[in-house]
């Protein structure tokens, strides 16, 4: 993969505070790899939206003209995880049981949505009771947002805030411990994604839905994460041909139980002490996913932005 840089004075920063969800790195570097095979007419659709964004300024703030484009894309990939720092957005949790769970409206919208970035399929290998997830989730966020950017009605206020929803949420759905949840006896309402499962003692707060979010690096240099991104290798040939996000979920359900839930990570709570061995398998799942969620994320936008 071929991207045209400049050099940039200094690392473009997102924000200092931890990601969720890969982190900012893992997100635009998905929407980095998106990019390069966009076609002419998705990129200057999706720029034009973007720019309705109230955040767009901050996008680009010092970045050259002739990388403002691109920048403003890879960078808009992070805009649900920013709003959670942001005080014009409520914290309204991650029970999508709570009031106006399902709203599409646009930036009139102030909610900041948590529960839309994961999809917590269940699974238990001691026979606990499972929980089944309910929408709105990951899943039917993205299939409702793909359905609005390719509508002849919506308004563009509406379709700039669901393209700036997708470019985040088709990298968390390819992230294994967005898509999961492990029950036990000794968590029975699930572990939430591995986020209830400790990586070290208290008062260490590392824990393994963190590790995976991180495995990719923490840079939240836009420019880093465009170079990381062509230093990937490309997804596997054919990988974006099935547009059907279940399947996108699927996928990362079963990467969890067969290659997140594994020795070290024990049952319970932990703490667990991550091998050397675990942890660069892990990178090289972070990898391959992301490459495929670029390559769909390019595919989905082509096909419905326009």
């Amino acid at each position: 993969m071929r991207f045209a840089l400049v050099a940039l004075a200094g690392a473009i920063a997102l924000c200092a505070a931890p990601a969720c969800a890969w982190n900012d790195q893992g997100h635009m570097m998905v929407a980095a790899i998106a990019w390069e095979t966009l076609t002419p007419a998705t990129k200057s659709r999706a720029i034009a939206l973007l720019k309705l964004n109230p955040d767009y300024e901050t996008f680009i703030a010092g970045v050259p003209s002739e990388l403002q484009d691109q920048v403003a894309f890879v960078r808009a990939a992070t805009w649900p995880d920013m709003i959670k720092r942001d005080s014009r957005f409520t914290n309204d949790g991650d029970d999508n049981s709570v009031p106006n769970s399902s709203l599409n409206i646009g930036y009139h919208d102030n909610l900041q949505h948590r529960y839309w970035h994961f999809i917590d399929l269940p699974f238990s290998t001691d026979g606990s009771p499972l929980i089944e997830p309910k929408p709105p989730n990951a899943e039917t966020r993205i299939e409702l947002f793909t359905q609005t950017i390719a509508s002849e009605t919506a308004n563009d206020d509406v379709k700039s805030y669901d393209l700036s929803w997708l470019l985040h949420l088709v990298g968390d759905i390819h992230q294994p411990l967005h898509a999961t949840s492990r029950f036990s006896h000794d968590l029975p309402g699930g572990d939430h994604g591995g986020n209830l499962v400790a990586l070290c003692a208290k008062p260490c707060r590392d824990e393994l839905h963190a590790f995976w979010d991180d495995v990719l690096g923490t840079s939240t240099s836009a420019i880093a994460a465009i170079r990381a991104a062509g230093r990937l290798p490309k997804a596997p040939a054919g990988s974006d041909a099935d547009p059907d996000v279940q399947t996108w979920a699927q996928e990362s359900f079963a990467i969890a139980k067969q290659s997140a839930y594994v020795a070290p990570i024990g049952e319970g709570h932990g703490p667990f002490t991550l091998t050397d061995s675990y942890k660069q398998t892990a990178k090289q799942i972070a990898e391959t996913r992301v490459a495929i969620a670029g390559a769909r994320l390019a595919k989905l936008l082509n096909s419905s932005l326009r």
